[in-house]
């Protein structure tokens, strides 16, 4: 598979404290990578670094070979980047429908042809029978759901998940898994922060483990849990007597 995100010597500080220094790692088209370490490790500062919410000090960030750092999250998305936040962040006095359809804005100004993708998506993401609901009413497994399907309604090339199944029961977890596959088999290409390792390793095909704002590693999950430095890092001792 040809690499569809570079990461590409990507450093970012704010206030004098480095969120990352030089990270550097492709994404393969259809792969779905997970993006682990500790807290303050630096993932959600790549995430925005990525996404373009904030513009990387050094470094560049290239999707299909076309630099999309520094072009802001209206351009990235434009460009084929989606993501969910840590905190969702639905408009809540919307209805979820109507939620849906503002990421649907972003590929059409037509309102009929917004609702059309809008409703396809809600089918897909199983919100289709919360369509009419305020956002605010849904339960915390649905919200996560719903952060995801406005996300896809921007018909994104690769989707970031920030901890989409933080706070999630284990059957909610499972059912949030069956989404991401199911999300890879529609063609995009997904990269998951998350904590549940127990969920996330047996779902990604490689994972880019972070600690201090730099690479500590990079490989497969079999590698990945085998690794002393991460397991000193990130993991525990419990991974080391495993």
């Amino acid at each position: 598979m040809s690499a569809l995100l570079e990461v590409r010597g990507v450093s970012k500080s704010f206030g004098g404290v480095a969120a990352n220094v030089n990270i550097t790692f492709d994404v393969a088209e259809g792969e779905i990578l997970g993006l682990l370490g500790p807290n303050g490790a630096g993932k959600t500062s790549l995430f925005n670094a990525i996404s373009g919410e904030v513009t990387p000090d050094s470094g560049e960030i290239l999707l299909n070979g076309v630099r999309v750092s520094g072009l802001g999250p209206v351009a990235c998305a434009m460009h084929g980047i989606a993501r969910t936040f840590q905190v969702v962040r639905s408009f809540d006095s919307m209805t979820v429908r109507e939620n849906v359809m503002v990421g649907a804005y972003a590929r059409t100004p037509s309102p009929a042809k917004a609702m059309a993708a809008a409703e396809e998506v809600l089918d897909f993401c199983d919100l289709a029978s919360r369509a009419d609901r305020p956002a605010w009413s849904l339960s915390p497994p649905e919200k996560r759901r719903l952060e995801v399907a406005r996300a896809l309604a921007t018909a994104p090339k690769i989707l970031l998940l920030d901890e989409m199944l933080t706070g999630l029961t284990p059957t909610e977890a499972q059912g949030g898994v069956q989404l991401v596959r199911a999300v890879q088999q529609r063609g995009i290409t997904v990269v998951m922060v998350e904590h549940v390792m127990e969920v996330v390793l047996p779902l990604v095909s490689r994972a880019v483990v972070l600690n201090l704002g730099q690479v500590l590693t990079i490989g497969k999950p079999a590698e990945i849990v085998r690794n002393p430095d991460v397991i000193k890092a990130y993991l525990g001792e419990r991974y080391a007597a495993a």
